[in-house]
């Protein structure tokens, strides 16, 4: 066997779109980011509204302390996760599209990438309304003037156009607006308490909530906002400077999470605890008090939504329609943000369908668990962080077509989380792992993906 290096050229085709400042699959050798860079542009693509919603639909289940464990105990798993399953691609400079390939076949690769895009495009819709809504309160609130169908088609194409820039060109993006989120986080905090505070003690402080399965699928809830980036991490963890060890890229990313999840899960539970009030918009306008910080609050909710989607919502489908279509990866970025409108966000965020949040998370993370366990024994059990990237990108070779043990794996991996849909996400891992590594040494068809 011959194995090739990170630094040695493979076989790909695509490999000079580089030279041209182009998005590609093929692996990434200039490292354009450091430590405080990459927690920077973390910490500026993990502001997600669902957060909010999550948060307000624990009143009445858990209390603040239980909350706050819960978040904290979802996002140290996750950081570690992330970690994990982000070490082929910060090794060999390889995005997640590509990493699969040794353990699903360049045709089966397509299962991971179309679970992994599902929820993003639906997120990206989602998250997308809800930045519209803030900018026509602003709208409303300066010159009285309200059109929500204007200001989300507008803010659609707005984050397109930045979108099309890659990752490359938002990283600046991201950095300039991880100040600014988490400055306007606090504030928002703190603001909430001011005004709240008896409300807070009486309804989420002094009650006793629980610390059994509610509490336990909570972390999963919290978790599984950010399972799908745990999916694709490489995707990113390519563009990370070679010198940033494990335990570091662990911190960086348990720590880029774990403050912005705990401030708007805790905002949403206790703006919801003490006015029953789930909008995230009226959540987030309930907290201030006079105009100037009411637009300097909305304008956040925007600019959060533009510093999220781009980051976790656009770039992991746009590489999956590079793949499967052959596409530029402009292209793909724009194809992403039309297939958002598609989504119907509108009937998101209606307060019928926020129970339905829940629900949505727990589905998609009972397909997301199944394929990270499967990459991790891949890549650590199986390969021994050892991978030929000439088998990875030669779609005639040993990898062509599809690897069963994965799929099988996977789709058992399936069954046993929607069996524990509370905890799906942790349901699946096992499962899906073993039944991936005997598969993989006694299943037939799968001997060519082994060897």
């Amino acid at each position: 066997m011959t194995v090739t290096t990170q630094m040695e050229a493979p076989r790909v085709e695509a490999i000079d779109h580089k030279a041209i400042g182009e998005e590609s699959l093929a692996p990434q050798n200039t490292r354009i980011m450091g430590p405080v860079s990459y927690l920077f542009a973390w910490l500026g693509g993990c502001v997600s509204i669902g957060t909010f919603t999550v948060g307000s639909g624990l009143v009445g289940t858990l209390n603040l302390l239980q909350t706050f464990l819960a978040i904290a105990i979802g996002c140290t798993v996750i950081g570690v996760a992330l970690m994990i399953n982000g070490q082929a691609g910060h090794k060999y400079g390889i995005p997640f599209m590509v990493q699969a390939r040794s353990a699903f076949g360049f045709t089966g690769t397509r299962i991971p990438a179309l679970v992994r895009s599902v929820p993003a495009i639906v997120w990206f819709g989602f998250q997308s309304w809800i930045g519209a809504g803030a900018l026509n309160l602003v709208s409303d609130t300066l010159f009285d003037y309200s059109n929500i169908w204007l200001f989300f088609i507008g803010f659609q194409f707005l984050q397109i156009g930045l979108s099309v820039l890659g990752f490359h060109g938002i990283k600046w993006l991201e950095n300039i607006g991880s100040v600014f989120i988490i400055c306007s986080l606090v504030y928002m905090f703190f603001s909430v308490i001011n005004k709240y505070g008896d409300e807070i003690m009486a309804n989420l402080v002094n009650v006793e909530g629980t610390w059994g399965a509610p509490f336990w699928g909570a972390t999963m809830l919290f978790l599984g906002i950010y399972s799908t980036m745990m999916l694709n991490v490489s995707d990113y963890s390519r563009e990370l400077r070679h010198n940033v060890g494990p335990i570091k890229q662990a911190m960086i990313y348990a720590n880029s999470i774990l403050p912005a999840t705990l401030f708007m899960g805790l905002i949403g539970l206790m703006v919801s605890g003490a006015t029953g009030e789930v909008d995230p918009i009226k959540v987030f306008s309930s907290a201030v008090d006079n105009k100037p910080l009411l637009v300097t609050t909305l304008l956040f909710i925007a600019f959060a939504q533009v510093t999220t989607n781009i980051l976790n919502n656009v770039v992991p489908p746009a590489y999956a329609l590079m793949d499967v279509f052959n596409l530029k990866f402009k292209t793909s970025a724009v194809l992403v943000g039309l297939l958002a409108f598609a989504t119907f966000p509108w009937e998101l965020v209606k307060d019928e369908s926020a129970a339905g949040l829940g629900i949505f998370i727990q589905t998609y993370s009972a397909f997301l668990g199944p394929i990270f366990a499967i990459l991790v024994v891949d890549y650590f059990i199986l390969r021994k962080q050892t991978l030929d990237l000439d088998k990875l990108y030669d779609p005639e070779g040993p990898y062509k077509g599809v690897n069963w043990a994965a799929v099988i794996a996977m789709v058992l991996g399936v069954i046993v989380a929607l069996t524990f849909s509370d905890i799906s996400w942790y349901a699946s891992l096992i499962p899906a792992g073993l039944a991936y590594w005997l598969l993989m040494r006694f299943l037939p068809a799968a001997k060519r993906f082994a060897d």
